[in-house]
């Protein structure tokens, strides 16, 4: 899901980057991501989301086999209040202490390498 405003969405270059995995995993747009993710938890779905700081720890996520959508924010502002807010957990990359952060797309596919390995 790509929030529908200030955000980048689904240009040539994503398509082009994504090496065939756009094709494969569904993408759209929400006018209120908010919303989208408050029916997503309706319907029974996890909302996980990547922050730093968070309150759970990847390696070993215990959500890992539940139907989920995570949530990753900005690169330098994170996510929203409200997003943030919406979530289930907020779950954190453990990284050594000389390492600052990880951009959003490493931490997506760390995320998600790990929650295919745990689901095995």
């Amino acid at each position: 899901m790509v929030p529908e405003r200030r955000s980048a969405g689904m240009t040539a270059t994503a398509w082009k980057t994504s090496a065939g995995a756009a094709a494969r995993v569904p993408v759209a747009q929400a006018k209120n991501l908010t919303q989208m993710l408050k029916d997503a938890q309706e319907q029974g779905y996890f909302v996980v989301s990547l922050d730093g700081g968070g309150d759970a720890s990847l390696p070993g996520l215990k959500l890992a086999d539940e139907p989920l959508v995570l949530v990753v924010g900005s690169e330098g502002k994170g996510l929203s209040r409200l997003v943030s807010e919406t979530c289930d957990t907020i779950v954190s990359i453990p990284i050594a202490g000389s390492t600052e952060s990880l951009n959003a797309s490493m931490a997506v596919g760390i995320s998600l390498y790990e929650i295919a390995t745990l689901r095995e």
